[in-house]
């Protein structure tokens, strides 16, 4: 993830969302219907579509519930006035059909800082991205059953909402999946008392280096499975969870700091890297041979290009598999990529379209986790598939 990488996503963004949308009610969870898509030319302002996330693959009906989270024991990392660090997590989970309300996918406030940090002065309603079609159903009621969990960390300086398609496919796949915002690192995160807090300046610098961003998401990560399934947990599904099933997938620094979750706590069994670099390397030592997936661009993360991916590659001592999807670009592995699809707006650097993307990255990542947390065999895994040319399997 060097400093182009970074810097990849505004310019994306601001090109995605750049066209004015509509927005409009938010349908049920159990329809059928697939949202009309219009073509942008024809959009003027006011007037559009309703952007909507790919329909779930799974069996389940998807439920959510949103958490305030306290670590009374650590001070904020990166604003030690605010007081105890404060995490708001989205979790989404099995549920039964027809319970719950629909899910919103982010709020407008949340959008509107948002839109100003990552498409300033493009004229795009708030309301617009905040209504995006979502199919998570807000307290639903749980589905029967005992489910691995899977925590997600999304890129620097976006909100955890850009993951929610790849949360709401593996909750329907049948895990228990907490979306996990790092307070201060993202545009915005509005939480239960209304209070929006900002990433501010760390947005633009970073006095300590990348490192200590890794190592703040491995703690927050340790500190959320602590609170999914202690004995006395704030979340009142945490019984759907079972213990002994954790993995951790991320995008962009969010995958880095997968590898350094499984580095400091040998809870979570199994990890994703979606295109972040390893701003800290995996250790020589290995992950104590749990597996781990590398899934990158090709023009970005083909061996020889990142050395970071190079070297932890040979360190990684457990199963593992490195894949490349062509036509990709750093924000193909987030919802951004479905919402620049949905108004047939072109990513730079993408030739892939952005339901695509989408299909491959969830794909492949919930046949990870159904291999070895469920222990299902998974043919996909095994070597390229004819139905998926896109993915090249890689061999350094």
């Amino acid at each position: 993830m060097t400093g182009i990488r970074r810097a990849a996503a505004p310019a994306a963004l601001a090109l995605v969302l750049a066209l004015p949308v509509a927005a409009a009610g938010t349908a049920s969870a159990t329809s059928s219907t697939t949202p009309s898509v219009a073509s942008p030319t024809a959009a003027s302002p006011g007037v559009g579509v309703q952007l909507a996330l790919p329909r779930p693959t799974g069996p389940h009906a998807v439920g959510l519930s949103l958490l305030r989270l306290v670590d009374a024991d650590r001070p904020d990392p990166w604003v030690p006035a605010a007081g105890p660090r404060q995490l708001m997590v989205s979790v989404y989970y099995p549920a039964r059909p027809g319970t719950g309300e629909p899910a919103q996918y982010m709020t407008p406030e949340e959008a509107r800082l948002l839109l100003q940090r990552q498409a300033p002065g493009a004229g795009i309603p708030p309301q617009a991205v905040s209504d995006t079609r979502t199919w998570a159903r807000t307290d639903a009621r749980p589905a029967p059953g005992h489910f691995p969990l899977v925590l997600l960390s999304p890129g620097y300086t976006m909100p955890r909402s850009t993951l929610t398609s790849l949360a709401e496919d593996l909750a329907s796949r049948g895990y228990v999946v907490a979306l996990v915002n790092h307070t201060y690192q993202d545009s915005g995160t509005t939480f239960p008392d209304g209070q929006t807090l900002t990433c501010g300046t760390f947005c633009d610098r970073l006095p300590e280096g990348w490192p200590q961003v890794n190592q703040i998401r491995a703690t927050d990560m340790s500190f959320v499975i602590d609170q999914l399934t202690e004995h006395h947990s704030p979340w009142r599904y945490a019984h759907m969870i079972d213990p002994q099933r954790i993995g951790m997938a991320g995008h962009s620094v969010g995958g880095s700091a997968a590898a350094s979750a499984m580095a400091a706590d040998q809870r979570v069994r199994a990890g994703v890297d979606m295109d972040g670099t390893f701003d800290i390397l995996i250790p020589a030592t290995g992950l104590d041979h749990r597996p781990f997936l590398l899934l990158g661009t090709q023009s970005g993360h083909a061996p020889g290009i990142d050395p970071a991916w190079d070297r932890s590659w040979a360190n990684l001592d457990g199963w593992k598999r490195w894949l490349t999807v062509s036509g990709t670009d750093h924000i193909s592995f987030t919802d951004l990529t479905v919402l620049a699809s949905e108004t047939n707006t072109p990513i730079p650097g993408a030739t892939l379209p952005g339901q695509r993307a989408a299909e491959l990255t969830r794909a492949y990542v919930a046949a990870f986790f159904d291999l070895q947390l469920k222990g299902i065999p998974q043919p996909l895994l095994d070597g390229p598939s004819p139905a998926n040319p896109e993915v090249t399997f890689q061999h350094p």
